[in-house]
């Protein structure tokens, strides 16, 4: 029986990628690092789970000669409290909104007494800075368990974030469903023994999504279902009745 429902942030509750892109950008500017992230590189770099490790990864890449020192280490520790101070600010403005359906889904999944939980990889920051802004400053209370990088120092697609989510919400991975947007995510979800719903967006739209129980492009009226080349269906939601179906193997779709 599906008792509860595990989401990540990044790029599934929100499609974030494009500010943290900008803000990691502004961060380099204001060390003059002179570095610039465009479209191409950082989803190359979205292939590494953190924005530390993401740093670290492209300065490995740079200059390889000095990105291992200690002095290499505290600049990014520099780089990414400044760059997690401008994504802050700009997500807190209310620049970005939930994934089509994540509201409704949400609202729907509490009210039929499933418990809702995170599991990321990115900072309780950023967590913050999202939902204060989108579900209003009491957001925790929504939330029965919540994993992210303060508790997870390995990161994605390492289970260990599901694996502390499922231990704090005392549930097997059988009594849960958890939602992606990425290969990494995917692999770290399946490898805690969870069932994965993937709803892609346009940065990792190329990740191979094999073994997802259900490929989505988001989580409201699904019009397309991506995986298997089943026909288009018009006014389909993403229901609580749904997930119960999908999670149990009876059937894809109800419709309203």
């Amino acid at each position: 029986m599906l008792e509860a429902l595990i989401f990540d942030v990044d790029g599934t509750l929100a499609d974030t990628e494009a500010a943290h892109r900008a803000a990691f950008n502004d961060a380099f500017a204001e060390v003059r690092l002179g570095w610039h992230w465009d479209d191409a590189i950082y989803i190359r770099l979205l292939q590494v789970s953190g924005g530390k490790e993401r740093i670290a990864h492209y300065w490995r890449m740079v200059e390889p000669d000095v990105a291992g020192g200690k002095a290499a280490q505290a600049a990014i520790e520099q780089v990414h409290a400044i760059k997690t101070r401008i994504y802050e600010s700009r997500v807190s403005g209310g620049q970005l909104a939930l994934r089509p359906g994540v509201l409704r889904l949400l609202r729907e999944a509490q009210a039929s007494g499933l418990r809702l939980a995170i599991a990321t990889t990115t900072t309780p920051a950023n967590i913050e800075a999202l939902l204060r802004t989108t579900l209003g400053p009491d957001w925790k209370r929504h939330f029965a368990a919540i994993g992210d990088a303060s508790t997870a120092p390995r990161k994605k697609p390492d289970p260990l974030v599901y694996q502390q989510v499922l231990t704090t919400l005392g549930l097997p991975a059988s009594a849960c469903l958890a939602f992606e947007d990425s290969a990494n995510g995917l692999r770290a979800a399946t490898a805690a023994g969870l069932q994965t719903v993937v709803t892609p967006t346009v940065h990792t739209a190329d990740h191979r999504f094999d073994d997802a129980l259900l490929v989505l492009p988001h989580l409201g009226d699904v019009d397309q279902l991506l995986p298997c080349g089943v026909a288009a269906m018009e006014q389909r939601w993403v229901t609580v009745e749904a997930l119960r179906r999908w999670h149990a193997g009876t059937t894809l779709f109800e419709s309203d």
